[in-house]
């Protein structure tokens, strides 16, 4: 008799579940973040500000909070990034500022940069501060298509500067992938929607979502009818494996994490025992740590080439093996095991380089039973949304250097974009940018 797959709810207790979705990094109170920022040099030319790729002034914000000025602290850090707060709980700072940071030279420890821009700014919308003021209006209105990262940063900039600004979203919730797409233990109790409202405090923004571009809105509508148009509308598809019908017990690792996020009770989240992840990068390991705080039994993560080829970091390469999950490399799916009709398990091929560094595969094959599979293979842009000619480079679309598109008047920033890194701060500098430009362009 084929054995049934285990996939069910309520695996852990309400208790068990409430504990291993915690914080994963609580935050500092008073006492540890000014003994943190003691231990800052405050460098001039410091490699950490060179290293964000929103230009914070590292040293002075925490020179800042060593001195008891929070508020200019966190007014530093959200001047250059509107998104500080959900940055700070995000961000691969191992491998940014912390990554370059001098103590690292002197005791291989960098100073905490991330946990310290997290108290200034948490500190900052705790007291409801609104921090910041808008130009008098410009008489101008600009439409951002998407309240992702990218979108909401462009509409905090325009916004400031005197613009009337109105963000369409199509999902219900603003802030995209913050929202949908994060790890649950990475940014608890509501934080991506605190951070919205604080973003919006600022006035000059209008918000509408469940409207959706291609579907709901027309881009030469929305051209004609506002001064300028913004792209955040991120890549919207996901990457699928071509080895076949896919069949049941095959998720998308993207879907999956959307639903737990929206979860009211994840003890209604069906988890199988035995779960494999296709994927090297950071939403595969967010699906494997999550589906062990599940319940999951025995999880493995699959990799086609080496770990150092993995665009998840060493840091949360090691998150998720101290988490028990399994990380093979070398090795690429090559057909489905399917007992009626059900996933039952994976054949891989063992893989490897060939003298010209093309990932060949090496006709040796290890078949690895599982209940389900999640699939966390990348994501890619959706083309039928756009009845204008936009210019579009490797599947994204293209842009100069200060995100203008091919059509005049319009903008685009984030995933979308062919400069898009799947980074939340990325995203942030992108939009940034791409308002100051507009604002001139709108000017002029």
């Amino acid at each position: 008799m084929p054995q049934t797959p285990d996939i069910q709810k309520g695996r852990l207790s309400t208790q068990q579940l409430a504990q291993n979705f915690e914080d994963i990094h609580p935050p500092l109170d008073y006492g540890n973040a000014i003994l943190e920022a003691q231990r800052c040099y405050y460098c001039f030319d410091a490699p950490c500000v060179n290293a964000c790729p929103t230009q914070i002034d590292i040293p002075s914000f925490i020179r800042k909070i060593s001195s008891g000025n929070t508020r200019g602290s966190a007014k530093d850090i959200l001047s250059q990034n509107i998104m500080g707060g959900m940055c700070a709980r995000v961000c691969p700072t191992e491998v940014l500022c912390e990554g370059v940071c001098v103590r690292n030279t002197q005791e291989s420890k960098p100073v905490r940069i991330g946990a310290l821009q997290r108290y200034s700014t948490d500190w900052l919308m705790e007291k409801g501060d609104m921090l910041f003021e808008r130009a008098p209006s410009s008489g101008k209105r600009v439409a951002v298509i998407g309240g992702g990262p990218a979108g909401l940063s462009c509409a905090h900039r325009l916004a400031m500067l005197g613009h009337e600004v109105v963000v369409f979203e199509a999902r219900e919730k603003m802030s995209g992938l913050n929202e949908y797409g994060i790890a649950a233990y990475k940014t608890v109790d509501d934080f991506a929607q605190r951070e919205v409202e604080f973003i919006l405090s600022l006035g000059g923004i209008k918000t509408q979502c469940g409207v959706s571009l291609g579907k709901d809105l027309k881009l030469s509508e929305l051209k004609s009818e506002f001064d300028a148009v913004f792209l955040g509308i991120g890549l919207g598809n996901v990457n699928q494996l071509e080895i076949g019908n896919t069949p049941l017990g095959v998720f998308s690792a993207v879907d999956y994490i959307e639903d737990l996020r929206q979860a009211s009770n994840l003890e209604n989240l069906p988890v199988a025992r035995r779960v494999i992840v296709i994927g090297g990068g950071s939403t595969a390991i967010d699906i494997a740590v999550q589906s062990k705080k599940l319940g999951a039994e025995d999880v493995t993560l699959v990799y086609r080439r080496g770990p150092e080829n993995m665009s998840a970091t060493n840091v949360e390469q090691e998150f998720a093996q101290v988490h028990d999950v399994k990380i093979r490399t070398w090795l690429q799916p090559n057909s489905w095991l399917v007992e009626n009709g059900q996933l039952s398990g994976i054949r891989f091929e063992y893989t490897e380089l060939n003298s010209s560094g093309k990932l060949m595969g090496k006709d040796e094959f290890l078949e690895l039973e599982t209940d389900s599979a999640f699939l966390a293979l990348g994501q890619k842009m959706m083309h039928k949304i756009f009845e204008l000619e936009l210019e579009m480079n490797s599947g994204k679309l293209a842009v100069d250097e200060n995100g203008a598109t091919s059509q005049s008047g319009i903008w685009a920033g984030g995933d979308c974009i062919t400069a898009g890194k799947d980074l939340t701060v990325h995203a942030v500098e992108q939009g940034k940018q791409a308002a100051i430009a507009m604002d001139q362009w709108l000017r002029n």
